[in-house]
């Protein structure tokens, strides 16, 4: 062994084979990972690559951001106290309603990922095919669901908000075209009853209906990938809503129905009747009370989702993964608990894993990806999260996500 130690770096000179001159063999993967290494990276490539008021509408929050803000910083606050002796390679499979995905970092729901990326919906369906990740195709994604079940039938589940007119007619609709199009599991949104104020998308006039301004259009002409993506696919923004109005609706329609058909919550009653509905899993999304993820439960739920929504909603909630135990906890074992907000890492995964969570989502990251590298932003960002989860569980002392969930985790601002 060469005196330098085990771990001792070893240089090629610029320009030969495997060096980083113009002859470098280095191919497009290992450039991002020296040029993105981090999410934080991503981020800021993204906010050179896309419209401001596109890069603002994915990574804000509600009021002054503060759940943004206290999500990420009650994550970073977490530790866990690693075991070693155990040197096996970290597995990473999960089961999740009875089918294996590779790794619990599945895609999270997004509305109106066409944003950051004009083809968002279906490359974020070919991105958790490839990775074989869950993705919740989101009511307001911009492309239907029966788009996306095609581009990855063993992976996708839907994520379903209220239209409660005619007795949730469209509800009740959607769920049927979920069934028939073979979703896993359908999702049920109670974490956005009524809409938030988003001051940065007010800032940038995106509001129904929207109307383009000088200031729009020269933040569109100083971003020409994302300007020729939207050319080319011309940003289909709900691709699950135009049927429910006649032959080619136009976009301010499509946008003015989500606007006053659309209710984010639902009544117990209303769960209740979307269990005797769906026949496969059920998850409620949003909970942060244990007592009603015990009342999902109790009707019938399959798994509950603890969420605040990314920090989208309200500023006054706690951070999703602050109350992530004691949720755990109460369900006991008898549903599958389920975390998104605020990962940005598979440290951050493995974080809410080893506190009780079965299977992690994220939405932001995925996004920032598309906006930072384009139509393979998302595999990269799925692969990044990937392997710094096997990292960590390696750091650890974990070879599986059972083992993790056994380790001693100290969190200072746990709700009990």
């Amino acid at each position: 062994m060469s005196d330098r130690g085990p771990f001792a770096l070893s240089f090629r000179p610029r320009g030969g084979a495997g060096g980083w001159g113009p002859g470098s063999r280095v191919g497009p993967e290992a450039r991002r990972k020296r040029w993105m290494p981090t999410l934080t990276d991503v981020e800021r490539r993204a906010r050179r690559r896309v419209p401001g008021f596109a890069f603002d509408f994915v990574d804000g929050g509600t009021g002054e951001d503060l759940g943004v803000r206290r999500n990420r910083a009650a994550l970073d606050g977490i530790e866990i106290l690693p075991r070693y002796g155990e040197i096996t390679p970290p597995k990473t499979e999960v089961t999740l309603f009875g089918d294996t995905y590779a790794s619990p970092t599945g895609i999270a729901p997004t509305g109106l990922d066409g944003l950051a990326w004009p083809d968002a919906t279906r490359r974020l369906a070919t991105t958790a095919r490839a990775a074989n990740i869950p993705y919740i195709a989101g009511t307001l994604a911009s492309a239907s669901i029966e788009e996306v079940a095609q581009l990855c039938p063993g992976q996708v589940w839907f994520q379903l908000y209220g239209m409660p007119r005619d007795e949730h007619r469209v509800t009740f609709d959607l769920v049927r075209r979920a069934d028939e199009a073979g979703a896993k599991a359908l999702v049920v949104a109670v974490d956005a009853p009524v809409r938030s104020k988003r001051p940065r998308d007010l800032r940038h006039g995106l509001v129904v209906p929207f109307r383009p301004s000088v200031r729009t259009a020269f933040q569109v002409a100083t971003a020409p990938a994302w300007a020729l993506e939207a050319a080319r696919t011309r940003i289909p923004v709900f691709g699950n809503i135009g049927r429910y109005l006649g032959a080619e609706p136009t976009l301010s329609e499509v946008a003015g129905f989500v606007q006053n058909e659309l209710r984010g919550g639902f009544s117990w009653e209303d769960i209740a009747a979307l269990r005797q509905a769906w026949p496969r899993s059920l998850v409620v999304k949003g909970i942060l009370h244990p007592a009603d993820a015990e009342r999902a439960v109790e009707l019938g739920a399959d798994g509950v989702l603890v969420s605040n929504h990314g920090g989208r909603q309200s500023d006054a909630v706690p951070p999703a993964v602050d109350v992530l135990p004691a949720i755990a906890r109460r369900v006991d074992g008898a549903a599958t608990v389920l975390f998104d907000s605020g990962i940005r890492s598979g440290l951050d995964a493995a974080r809410a894993l080893a506190l009780g969570a079965d299977g992690t989502f994220c939405g932001r990251a995925y996004l920032l990806g598309l906006a930072a590298a384009g139509a393979s932003g998302s595999d990269y960002v799925a692969s990044m999260l990937s392997e710094e989860l096997k990292t960590a569980m390696g750091q650890l002392g974990a070879p599986s996500l059972k083992a993790l969930r056994g380790l001693d985790v100290r969190h200072p601002t746990a709700w009990n």
